[in-house]
């Protein structure tokens, strides 16, 4: 009886072991999310999500800058807290979104402001601690202690802005390294971003004017707060701001926020609140109900919308399930504020062109105004054919409008209505425009964007050039003559006669009177190679006669030598002064007149320019830099031909980008010519030591060098209304 008893009994225990086991293995393959909360004990902030069952291994996480979020992702845990959006509301943390994918779930925590984290689990629970503000950034160090630590910060490398796709601002920063970290807030209409752990050079100590990129980005400007860099983005209108960091770069988009009335909720895609709908057969216009009641949006719906529709959608945004409804009848919908009107697509476009037809007609009949605008700056003889291009009536163009204008005329786009016309007053530059008024307020926007003053550039350039010259010679004349067979006699008489005997020398019947190369000469000399002279001048000389026993035999040597050295320079400088992207010239020099032959035969007067000019179309950059579209000519008068004088020319044309006030060479010239020249007796002038008494040698080099610099800089607003 016992064993019996005992039997069922284990049994039983075995059986209802198994069970637990089973409902625990299964309760735990089925864990959820079964909570999100947050609390605040002084600067700590701690999220606690809960969970069905214990998590076995911390959730994969990763961090956005901008906006700032924490998104956690849990492995095979589904989402039961019954709401896709969990509002927290405290210091830092805005609100926790759930959302459920087959294979997993992730919750993402909405900052207002980047924040360091910290995961740790307890129990069924995982806690998200945030760092507080104060003790993410590091203390500020003693003043005296400034200097030693900036000396161990590496130096931020570069600052660009480009214009990025839909219109963005798009700033990238060089970071030295990955421990560079990055503060990015909203304050206002500007958006701050501070970087800690890196230096501001000097050269990217500035203000950046990027209103000409059309984003929405004014101005960048880049400072050094104590211990941290701060850059203060200022756009305008309506905006949004994305920002990723990588390892080495920095990247911040600042896009306009297009606002469509139309749309049904704002940003890309579809954004509106999730719902759930499973409904079988049911009429149109009772599910547009629901969706209205859970919106509260105020819907009205034609009388042409019927049918019936049977559809299962589980945690789809409402305006996306609203589009699939409308599509699958062929609806649609028109918002205006609060108000949706559904009617099918065709109605609706009947109804949209009849709206149209009533206004163009209406601004038919519209009475017409006429309203004057003085302009400050602009021409109104350019500015009256932009307002009427494209066709229609048009005022004629005033004389004196650019061509820029008269293409606008031709084929623009037209700002007046078909009944428009503008009149252009040279004398006063006003601009009289008759139209509707809706029309007038456009062109009065219109200028008020282009009337503006242009801002002023002075570029200068500088041509320097410089010579620097080398010569020297050095020759000789050596000869010989043997009188004895003549009869003269030492004392002077007379030595003429046919007996006589002379080489390479010049001798005179009186000897005594003129020594060597006297009168009655013989003229051909052995060694005849004097010295070249140098700029213009003839060699110096040095002679001497000797005579032998009773002056019947002599001998004569004259050496001469020159040296020259020269060096110059000529320094040149054009300056002008012009406006953004607006060409200048300025030119001075010579005018050469030569003769050309006409068709006829006959020969007229032609000339032919010899100057200095200066050609330069400057455009000024967002950042401050001058970008120069400029041609340097500096020509002069050269040698004489029998075709007419020549001209020497140095030319330079090129694009170049000079920060304002800064100097650049632009291009050079770099010549040098040297040349050594020598002439010798053969076989006697390559002896050595007396070789030199049968050669002449001549050396020259000659240096030339020819540099432009240019220099541009920005006249200030202030200098421009003085």
């Amino acid at each position: 009886m016992t064993t019996t008893m005992r039997a069922p009994s284990a049994v039983f225990k075995a059986l209802l072991t198994s069970c637990l086991v089973c409902a625990g293995l299964g309760a735990w393959a089925q864990n959820s999310i079964v909570a999100v909360t947050g609390s605040a004990q002084g600067d700590v902030e701690t999220v606690r999500i809960e969970f069905a069952q214990p998590l076995a291994a911390l959730p994969a996480a990763f961090v956005t800058q901008s906006p700032a979020r924490i998104a956690l992702d849990f492995a095979g845990i589904t989402g039961g807290v019954g709401r896709s959006t969990v509002d927290i509301n405290q210091a830092n943390v805005q609100s926790a979104n759930v959302v459920q994918t087959d294979e997993r779930s992730r919750v993402v925590l909405s900052l207002k402001r980047p924040a360091s984290y910290a995961l740790q689990m307890a129990d069924r629970s995982l806690l998200v601690t945030l760092e507080p503000a104060a003790s993410a950034r590091a203390p500020e160090p003693a003043p005296n202690r400034v200097v030693a630590q900036r000396r161990t910060e590496a130096p931020l490398g570069a600052i660009d802005f480009r214009r990025a796709g839909e219109g963005a601002g798009r700033v990238r920063l060089a970071l030295p390294s990955s421990k560079v970290t990055a503060d990015i807030k909203q304050v206002g209409s500007t958006l701050v971003v501070e970087l800690s752990n890196v230096s501001l050079p000097e050269r990217l100590r500035r203000r950046l004017d990027v209103n000409d990129f059309g984003t929405p980005v004014q101005t960048v400007t880049t400072t050094e707060v104590g211990d941290r860099v701060r850059m203060v983005i200022a756009p305008q209108g309506e905006w949004e701001h994305t920002a990723y960091q990588t390892e080495s770069e920095l990247v911040i988009d600042i896009k306009p926020l297009k606002v469509d009335p139309r749309k049904l909720t704002q940003g890309a895609g579809y954004n509106g609140q999730k719902l759930s709908l499973n409904f079988q057969s049911i009429d149109v216009r009772q599910v547009l109900q629901v969706i209205a009641d859970f919106t509260g949006f105020n819907v009205v719906t034609s009388d042409s919308v019927t049918g019936t529709v049977t559809l299962r959608l589980q945690d789809v945004p409402w305006d996306q399930a609203l589009d699939i409804i409308l599509q699958s009848k062929g609806l649609g919908v028109r918002k205006n504020g609060s108000v949706l009107w559904i009617a099918p697509k065709e109605e609706i476009a009947t109804k949209e062109k009849l709206e149209f037809e009533s206004k163009l007609s209406s601004e038919n009949l519209e009475p017409l105004r006429t309203q004057s605008f003085q302009l400050n700056y602009a021409k109104a003889a350019d500015i009256a054919p932009q307002l009427t291009a494209g066709g229609g009536s048009s005022a004629p163009a005033a004389p004196g409008a650019s061509g820029a204008a008269a293409s606008a005329g031709a084929g623009g786009a037209r700002i007046l209505s078909v009944r428009g016309s503008a009149i252009a007053e040279v004398r006063t530059n006003q601009l009289f425009v008759t139209d509707i008024p809706s029309k007038l307020e456009q062109v009065a926007q219109l200028i008020a964007k282009v009337d503006i003053a242009v801002r002023q550039i002075v570029i200068e350039a500088r041509i320097v050039e410089a010579d620097d010259s080398f010569g020297k010679s050095l020759g000789v004349k050596l000869g010989g003559a043997d009188v004895r067979a003549s009869g003269s006699s030492a004392g002077g008489t007379d030595i003429g006669g046919d007996n006589r005997v002379a080489f390479g020398t010049s001798y005179s019947n009186a000897v005594g009177a003129s020594g060597f190369g006297g009168t009655n000469d013989v003229t051909s000399n052995f060694v005849n190679l004097p010295a070249i002279g140098q700029n213009g001048y003839n060699p110096a000389s040095f002679a001497v006669t000797l005579f032998g026993a009773a002056s019947n035999r002599l001998m004569g040597l004259e050496i001469s030598a020159i040296e020259s050295d020269g060096k110059g320079k000529v320094v040149s400088s054009p300056r002008v002064i012009t406006a953004d992207q607006a060409k200048a010239v300025i030119e001075q020099g010579v005018e050469i007149p030569y003769q050309i032959a006409t068709s006829s035969g006959a020969t007229s007067i032609a000339f032919r320019k010899a100057t200095l000019r200066l050609d330069v179309t400057p455009q000024i950059t967002p950042d401050g830099n001058v970008n120069l579209d400029l041609e340097v000519n500096k020509d002069s008068l050269g040698v004489t031909t029998p075709g007419g004088i020549a001209i020497n020319t140095k030319r330079v044309k090129t694009q170049v980008l000079v920060e304002n006030g800064g100097t650049v060479v632009i291009g050079g010239i770099f010549t040098q010519e040297e040349q050594e020249d020598q002439t010798k007796v053969p076989f006697l002038g390559d002896l050595p030591f007396v070789g030199v008494l049968f050669k002449s040698t001549t050396r020259s080099s000659k240096k030339k060098e020819m540099l432009v610099f240019i220099t541009p800089k920005l006249v200030s607003e202030r200098a421009m209304v003085r």
